[in-house]
């Protein structure tokens, strides 16, 4: 392989048929050198375990069908152990027979927790691609305001000197009602291009101000605004207990993570949503809780994990994989915040509670 095989990467099949050449290769070696009585028998297993970590479940198990057939083969079909005239190894068959059935439940125990292990491995990595991928995304939205910004003062020269020269032809042959009306709807059309060009710098300006720095109470009515607009549901945000209301920079991790809980308790609530923000020298807090549903016993102890499902018909019915809770979940925890679920005394609805800090929300 090292030498003569020359692709980057081997896809499942490659992989799959060096597995099996391994295996009969061992199996010919085993079967010329005393079958399962050879220690090295225990190596049959390794093509299985390594396929049930990284390959599919297909190849796992054709992998595994395989060496149980090979198991037994060298159970009853093999060649004496190579030994001197003076010694002979030999065993009793109760112990022969017991050799394979310990190789076999040893090869069933392993390949079931590596393709366990593997397969959620593979989906945390899954899910962490896509929440790299919203990141993604969202910078490249602040760069596109940047660039508009960059186009609208770059334009504004050449869009100066064509309004110039429109108002130099109003005065000389603006009276003529042959070109009056051209001339009046270039001029139109250069204001509004003007107005344009106007707004996008201010909505950059503000863009950038608001980026920078930001209270964290005004940051949830932000959010909170947003929803109002979208929804019919009661979504109340209350401050009495947010001393210090710490500044704090506007990060994609904590827009993010608020907004996608703010916006599940929204999904799920029946009639409203409550948040509180506490915040003292110690501690700020952040408690989103809804009057729906709540969380569903069965999904409690997992819940921040990728690709899980409720048995619960109502809550299963409004609900994904889980994605956007791990997301939100990880991308605070990135920023410092612990972030915790449980149940809403008043209404037995959903709770999640967010908690920095206040010092290591500073640093942020």
């Amino acid at each position: 392989m090292q030498l003569y095989f020359k692709e980057n990467q081997l896809n499942n099949f490659s992989s799959t048929f060096f597995l099996f050449y391994d295996l009969f290769q061992l199996g010919a070696l085993l079967y010329l050198t005393g079958g399962v009585t050879n220690p090295f028998a225990i190596l049959l297993v390794i093509p299985a375990i390594v396929s049930s970590t990284l390959l599919t479940l297909r190849s796992t198990l054709n992998l595994s069908i395989l060496t149980i057939i090979i198991l037994i083969f060298l159970t009853i079909y093999y060649e004496p152990l190579p030994h001197s005239e003076s010694l002979h190894f030999h065993v009793p068959d109760y112990y022969l027979y017991a050799i394979p059935s310990a190789i076999i439940i040893g090869l069933i125990f392993l390949t079931y927790f590596g393709f366990r292990f593997g397969a959620e491995s593979r989906k945390r990595t899954e899910a962490l691609n896509k929440l790299e991928l919203i990141l993604a995304k969202e910078h490249e939205l602040e760069s596109i305001g940047v660039q508009a910004a960059a186009a609208a003062h770059s334009l504004g020269t050449p869009l100066s000197t064509i309004t110039l020269i429109v108002k130099e032809l109003d005065k000389e042959i603006g009276s003529n009602p042959k070109y009056k009306k051209d001339i009046n709807l270039l001029l139109s059309q250069t204001k509004r291009c003007s107005d344009i060009l106007k707004n996008l710098s201010q909505d950059q300006l503000q863009e950038d101000n608001f980026l920078k720095d930001i209270k964290i109470e005004d940051l949830l009515s932000e959010i909170v605004r947003s929803f109002n607009e979208i929804s019919e549901k009661k979504i109340l945000l209350l401050t009495q207990k947010n001393k210090t209301n710490p500044q704090i920079e506007r990060t994609l991790e904590i827009t993010y993570g608020l907004r996608n809980f703010i916006g599940n308790a929204v999904k799920y609530g029946n009639s409203f949503v409550e948040i509180n923000l506490e915040s003292n020298n110690k501690i700020t807090e952040v408690r989103v809780s809804d009057d729906g549903p709540g969380f569903s016993e069965d999904i409690t102890d997992v819940l921040g994990e990728p690709y899980i499902r409720s048995k619960d018909k109502i809550i299963s019915s409004k609900s994904g994989l889980g994605l956007g809770t791990f997301i939100g979940k990880t991308l605070l925890e990135r920023m410092k915040a612990k972030v915790e679920f449980a149940k809403n005394p008043k209404t037995n609805g959903a709770m999640v509670i967010v908690r920095w800090n206040t010092n290591d929300l500073l640093s942020i």
